[in-house]
């Protein structure tokens, strides 16, 4: 299976506005190039930008809320129609309470949202599999831009993450660190399913370099 990259822009300003149109661009060409599954995870005033160019994208953030008097917050159906295929719930820089996720899985899942759940441990990561997200990812708040992979430093904590989903419909990502193919062909080999990453590929010289590296199998 190949592995599922999902690259977060963040608010880098490399991530935004016309930038992250290019990059998003860039990200669909190298996926399609090379037969891989890489998506970019944007801002959401960027979703409809992005996706209106038929580029397969994820948002950073809902809220659990329908519609209403909900003002400032981001609604599900409203990022599903223009033109999201899934969204990022819980990132280590937007966490909400644990009480909300189920909540917000639901409510994304009652609408065909993919939802990619954020946990920072083991613990955080048994209490939500039950509730079925797509996708768990274990990151690691302190290696995140750091350069410094998670397959590296916590390899046994990621094999033991890996080992909670033998019997789930949820699959297993992780992030933290993660720079290059090597990072990438480490956590599939310790269980993982993909990776999620952010800096590495926002803030390279040559982006399209990192990500042709990312899907390499060398």
């Amino acid at each position: 299976m190949k592995p599922f990259i999902l690259i977060n822009f963040k608010t880098y300003k490399e991530g935004t506005g016309a930038s992250a149109e290019r990059l998003a661009t860039l990200i669909n060409k190298i996926s399609k190039k090379y037969d891989a599954n890489i998506f970019s995870a944007v801002q959401t005033a960027d979703v409809h930008r992005i996706a209106s160019l038929g580029i397969p994208i994820f948002c950073q953030h809902v809220d659990p809320v329908g519609f209403g008097s909900k003002t400032g917050y981001v609604l599900p159906e409203c990022i599903k129609e223009n033109g999201a295929i899934g969204t990022l719930i819980n990132h280590s820089e937007k966490r909400i309470d644990l009480k909300s996720i189920p909540a917000t899985i639901e409510r994304c899942k009652s609408i065909g949202l993919k939802t990619i759940v954020c946990v920072q441990n083991i613990i955080e990561a048994k209490s939500i599999i039950k509730y079925e997200p797509d996708y768990l990812s274990l990151e690691d708040k302190d290696l995140i831009g750091s350069g410094i992979s998670i397959t590296h430093t916590m390899p046994d904590v990621v094999k033991k993450f890996s080992e909670l989903f033998k019997d789930s419909r949820t699959l297993p990502l992780c992030g933290a660190g993660v720079s290059n193919g090597k990072d990438v062909r480490t956590a599939m080999q310790l269980g993982m399913r993909g990776v999620l990453l952010a800096s590495a590929v926002l803030k390279a010289k040559d982006p399209e370099s990192v990500l042709k590296e990312l899907v390499s199998e060398d």
